[in-house]
């Protein structure tokens, strides 16, 4: 059934996203990337398995490092859109400068949280260097994993800062 045969057209998302410095498509590029990736070593996996009845020991470890910089890419693209997760009752409720407020406070408070884990996760990379930690599956080292978690997270966090300025310059 063609979903216009309703009446009301789907909203296209692309024309609702507001203008930012850095381009929002690096998101969606990267989540069409991992997910693809995902796809392609899922696939490649259960062929070898039923083949073979054997499976390729660092898709698993692979996959899961791939779900948590989805996760990451995903939550940076739901920040500059400012469509991550709240209680619409309050933030879209009250006067304009109310809702201002909440908006500005709210991706002041991503920004901080993303801030903290970059902050901390740094520490988990160099501990990581320090002590020669290998991957648990196929013994690569710890930190080609755990870099991504302190670069992503300043990624988010600099998504929120822009969400916080765009928010202050709204009338």
């Amino acid at each position: 059934m063609d979903p216009t045969a309703l009446g009301d057209p789907l909203p296209d998302l692309a024309a609702q996203d507001e203008i930012t410095v850095v381009p929002l498509k690096i998101e969606d590029w990267l989540t069409v990337i991992v997910m693809a990736l995902l796809a392609l070593i899922t696939f490649a996996n259960v062929l070898v398995r039923y083949f073979t009845s054997q499976s390729f020991a660092w898709t698993e470890e692979f996959s899961v490092f791939l779900m948590i910089v989805l996760a990451l890419v995903a939550g940076s693209a739901s920040v500059a859109r400012n469509r991550q997760i709240r209680i619409e009752y309050f933030a879209d409720s009250g006067s304009p400068a109310r809702q201002r407020a909440l908006a500005r406070f709210g991706a002041l408070m991503v920004f901080l949280l993303f801030a903290l884990i970059a902050v901390l996760s740094m520490r988990l990379v160099y501990d990581d260097i320090r002590f020669g930690e290998t991957s648990p599956g196929i013994g690569v080292p710890q930190w080609w994993y755990t870099i991504w978690l302190p670069v992503l997270s300043v990624a988010i966090a600099g998504r929120a800062l822009g969400l916080f300025v765009r928010r202050g310059r709204r009338a």
